[in-house]
């Protein structure tokens, strides 16, 4: 019989300090983690972090070397994978091509012992086609589907079994950018609707963030921060977390001075910046290398002899480079002693102003509360 975990009752998945190798590469470290019920979950890394590994270590694809899986509580440690309570959409959602959409949404239903009778079968087709919107196409060939259409035949073939927790590996990756981004609406509706555990394993930090409640950075096989979107955006740990999630500016430096609430950096070329230090990094010391970080978004940027800054930081500089992007406007500004930094200039901001052209010289700038002081690691 699978133990019962004491103190898991209100999680999906849990995790205790697991470790899974294949031969002599170490593919998930001692990792320890929890889901908590109806959540909407990513793991969150490039390619080998070990996100995948930690996927098929739910399903029961793989067997954990170390350590413990938990599912609603109870372990699954030996138990195979069509023994769990869960179901796994692929990336390439391995449709059968000979069956129309009825049956291979009806597919797990007809593998059940006992299996539900005919009537039951179509009734429970029927309302999952209506929970992915696509009643009426239940006699349709797979391969005459659109790639939205079919994502949501390999959901609806996943959900009508009514897993504990449904697994999505990179479900959005075949998927062009306008349709990927309309999927990712449907799929937050879809998860809040059914109210089940959503599972996301993907390398884009955009749909992670735009999805999940919370998200597992990884690297290396570790955890490396876990959060909600907002809290790693604006609260990353490390220089990784930061590099990783959204784009950044970053200026290396030794710490020159710590309040309870902010870090004084010094770079080598004299500048100094202000910022806080995260929640959860580690603690700067005086006189240790550390780097400031600022997301191009927070960085105002105006023509050098206008005198309307109020920021503490302003550094002049060239436009290298200037992308139109609808929305907004990127600029590369080459600076002396920084670098080349980014910025991101709203349209709205633009309106009202003048936009820059490749030539022009700037100043950019920003306050305190905009940058974060962390570790150079």
């Amino acid at each position: 019989m699978p133990k019962q975990s004491s103190d898991s009752q209100e999680l999906d998945i849990e995790f205790r300090n697991v470790t899974k190798r294949f031969e002599n590469v170490v593919a998930v470290d001692d990792m320890s983690l929890s889901v908590e019920r109806g959540a909407f979950f990513s793991f969150l890394g490039p390619s080998g972090c070990g996100k995948t590994t930690s996927l098929r270590l739910i399903a029961g694809f793989d067997q954990p070397s170390e350590g413990d899986v938990f599912i609603s509580g109870k372990s699954v440690v030996g138990i195979p994978s069509h023994k769990r309570p869960v179901n796994m959409v692929f990336q390439q959602y391995a449709l059968f091509p000979h069956m129309d959409v009825t049956d291979n949404i009806g597919y797990g239903l007809r593998q059940r012992n006992p299996k539900p009778g005919k009537q039951e079968i179509i009734k429970r087709v029927d309302e999952t086609l209506e929970m992915v919107r696509l009643s009426g196409y239940g006699k349709r060939r797979v391969w005459e589907l659109s790639g939205g259409q079919q994502q949501r035949v390999a959901l609806a073939r996943a959900l009508i079994n009514h897993p504990t927790c449904l697994l999505l590996d990179e479900p959005l990756a075949a998927l062009d950018r306008k349709l990927r981004r309309e999927m990712q609406i449907e799929l937050q509706t879809l998860q809040r609707d059914v109210g089940i555990t959503f599972i996301l394993v993907t390398h884009d930090q955009e749909e992670a963030l735009s999805m999940s409640d919370r998200i597992c950075i990884m690297r290396e096989g570790q955890i490396i921060q876990t959060g909600s979107p907002r809290e790693l955006y604006d609260e990353p740990v490390d220089r990784y977390v930061a590099d990783f999630v959204g784009r950044t500016n970053f200026f290396d430096g030794d710490v020159i001075d710590i309040t309870a609430s902010t870090a004084t950096v010094k770079s080598m070329s004299g500048q100094i910046f202000v910022g806080s230090q995260p929640k959860g990094a580690t603690a700067l010391a005086k006189g240790s290398k550390a780097c400031v970080a600022v997301r191009p978004e927070m960085i105002a940027i105006k023509a050098v002899n206008d005198a309307s800054h109020s920021s503490n930081i302003s550094i002049n500089g060239q436009v290298m480079n200037r992308i139109f992007l609808g929305e907004h406007s990127e600029y590369l500004v080459a600076t002396e002693g920084c670098g080349d930094v980014m910025v991101l200039s709203p349209r709205s901001t633009e309106s009202m102003n003048r936009s820059f052209v490749p030539g022009d010289h700037v100043s950019i700038s920003w306050g305190p509360e905009a940058a974060l002081v962390i570790g150079n690691t």
